[in-house]
């Protein structure tokens, strides 16, 4: 007679606490939210069940869509900077890092990894300081290279605010890809690197024939975490340029929009359920990017798995 597996309840233990806060912290206000977004007021003040005339208003009618249409844009060009820029900057640095001949590779980590775990309070407002044409060093240090005709107050300016504000953000992670696609190197076995140097596959050839086909789960990992902290972005944007998202709604992205419609700002009253609504569409949209992900791509870099 077979002797019955033992159930593990030490798994449970475990795991109960992190999936307790969890649940109470994300599902529950996630379900909460979702449902407030089919739900509005009456002139009488009664709360009522409006199905999808939330969503209705906020895609038909202009006042709306205008703004909501801006700030997704918008927020799709920030992640296109981060993934243009950040991730083969952090791509690019890991590499050099996981040279088992550079000296002092800890330290340069070390100095790259710092700015992520700054708060985006300080550095926003670092970033504003040094950028301001009045009293920022921005002016003098473009000066002292012979590149003085080259600033300008690119927070001020509408084509340029948003752009500068996404590689202040690139300047703050780029450290979280460059770790992860530095960890992902290090676990390639070291018989498959020593078989591309009998081959004399080396140096950067080996980077590109051997290393990075290797990395590409690591590295689409990297892209849905840009994806999903990117359509999440809030902080930076609110520190920087304001609630407005100025100037002229020109940095305005979903997260900003979002608060204004729920919260309420200046002469705008809140107005949770519009704002629910927002915060649905926002779920929507990333819902549907980690999808395409899990289900379009990733099934495609299993074959680089060891």
């Amino acid at each position: 007679m077979a002797s019955r597996r033992p159930v593990r309840w030490h798994i449970a233990v475990f795991l109960a606490p992190a999936v307790l806060v969890y649940t109470a912290l994300m599902i529950i206000p996630l379900f909460g939210t979702l449902a407030q977004s089919l739900m509005n007021v009456t002139e009488a003040g009664e709360r009522v069940f409006v199905g999808l005339a939330n969503f209705a208003t906020l895609f038909g009618d202009a006042l709306w869509s205008d703004a909501f249409w801006n700030a997704l844009g918008n927020n799709s060009w920030f992640f296109v900077i981060h993934m243009a820029v950040q991730n083969p900057i952090g791509i690019a640095l890991a590499a050099i890092l996981s040279t088992p001949r550079l000296r002092m590779a800890a330290f340069y980590r070390t100095a790259i990894f710092i700015p992520t775990i700054l708060s985006f309070v300080v550095v926003g407002f670092v970033w504003k300081l040094i950028l301001s044409p009045i009293w920022g060093i921005a002016p003098g240090m473009l000066e002292a290279v012979g590149l003085g005709s080259l600033f300008a107050p690119w927070l001020g300016r509408e084509d340029y605010a948003l752009t500068t504000l996404a590689l202040i953000s690139v300047w703050q992670f780029v450290g979280i890809p460059m770790m992860l696609i530095y960890a992902a190197l290090l676990s390639i076995p070291d018989e498959v690197i020593e078989a591309a140097e009998m081959d004399g596959i080396t140096g950067g050839a080996q980077f590109w024939k051997i290393k990075l086909p290797l990395i590409l789960p690591a590295i689409g990992i990297i892209s849905i975490l840009t994806f999903v902290g990117n359509f999440n972005a809030f902080d930076l944007i609110y520190v920087a340029q304001g609630a407005l998202a100025g100037p002229d709604f020109s940095t305005d992205i979903l997260g900003t929009f979002l608060y204004r419609t729920f919260f309420g700002f200046q002469l705008q009253l809140g107005d949770p359920y519009m704002g629910s609504a927002i915060a649905g569409a926002m779920f929507g949209i990333i819902l549907i990017g980690v999808c395409i992900y899990l289900f379009g791509i990733q099934t495609r870099l299993r074959r680089y798995q060891f």
